[in-house]
């Protein structure tokens, strides 16, 4: 039956990409004759970095014009002057990047008070950025557990500290994103994962929605807001529908890759993306949603599929 079930569904996709007259090879994208996203209901983006990590590693500017063809309106994740070639194909970023270089700027987050004049620093740059190029947000994250990140197993900050700690250091720079016209999207990571460096994150302090939410709350600003990431919610604690109905008017930008293992929006993983994109049109979700999935596999051929899907 499961196996069944795989082949209708994959059949239904492929016919829908064939039906827009779509190449599924990386090598053909010229074949193509109209976008895939076209009812625009949901607002799709791609993330740079996952298509710039495996396989064929794709740059900006193939990455641009990929989102070009599928009917996607942005790539996301970009920083410094990467926003020009976003915005020379005539499309948004629509979560833009901090720079932390050379440290991921997920390990030294606003939970850690040491870390606080980097990440001002670098955040009102990306605020500046996003406000120059039209990005309607900037990424930001709590930062690990461990006190000193090359000691993960010596001391921690507490559940309690950490959120305190972040939403004092939010605060100092909320206002500034206010004054911009740009909002910040704490991202919810989850810690279950141990297998890659970026389909988990043991040791993330913000690895729970309601514990992120209390910290967006407590910042107290229209442009604090929460990224809702469907791959680490579902791993840390499902009940993604329910969640975006009880959350909705705090959710500022959503990611979205399949799960177990980060992979393709397929029949292989666990995830019913079809309803929770109606539940986020059923909220009046006026954002992007972002493809930020690892490809295992030809990769024009599985983002024609989750554009597809997503194309609610």
């Amino acid at each position: 039956m499961q196996s069944g079930r795989r082949i209708d569904r994959r059949a239904l996709l492929h016919a829908a990409a064939g039906a827009v007259g779509v190449g599924i090879s990386s090598a053909g994208m010229g074949a193509q004759r109209g976008p895939v996203a076209i009812k625009g209901r949901i607002k799709q983006s791609i993330a740079y970095w996952a298509f710039n990590i495996a396989g064929d590693k794709w740059d900006l500017a193939r990455i641009c014009q990929v989102a070009r063809q599928l009917g996607c309106k942005s790539v996301e994740l970009v920083k410094g002057k990467e926003h020009e070639i976003v915005r020379e194909h005539g499309l948004t970023c629509a979560l833009a990047q901090i720079d932390m270089d050379p440290d991921p700027p997920f390990v030294r987050g606003w939970n850690h008070p040491d870390h606080w004049p980097k990440i001002t620093k670098v955040t009102k740059q990306a605020i500046d950025e996003a406000a120059r190029y039209g990005s309607p947000n900037v990424i930001c994250f709590t930062g690990y557990r461990a006190k000193d990140p090359n000691k993960p197993a010596g001391p921690a900050w507490s559940p309690e500290e950490g959120a305190d700690n972040c939403v004092a250091g939010l605060k100092q720079v909320v206002g500034y994103a206010e004054k911009k016209g740009v909002s910040l999207c704490l991202e919810i990571l989850n810690t279950r994962d141990d297998t890659h460096p970026m389909k988990g994150h043991p040791g993330y302090q913000g690895d729970r929605t309601e514990y992120c939410i209390d910290i967006v709350k407590r910042v107290g600003s229209p442009r604090m807001k929460l990224l809702f990431d469907v791959y680490h919610v579902q791993v840390m604690d499902g009940d993604i529908v329910r969640r975006i109905r009880e959350h909705k008017d705090y959710i500022g930008h959503v990611h979205v890759a399949g799960n177990p293992g980060r992979g393709e929006l397929d029949d292989r993983q666990e995830i019913n993306f079809k309803p929770i994109m109606e539940a986020l049109v059923d909220v009046g979700y006026q954002g992007y949603v972002g493809h930020e999935y690892i490809p295992t596999r030809e990769p024009m051929q599985g983002l024609i599929e989750a554009v597809s899907l997503c194309d609610v």
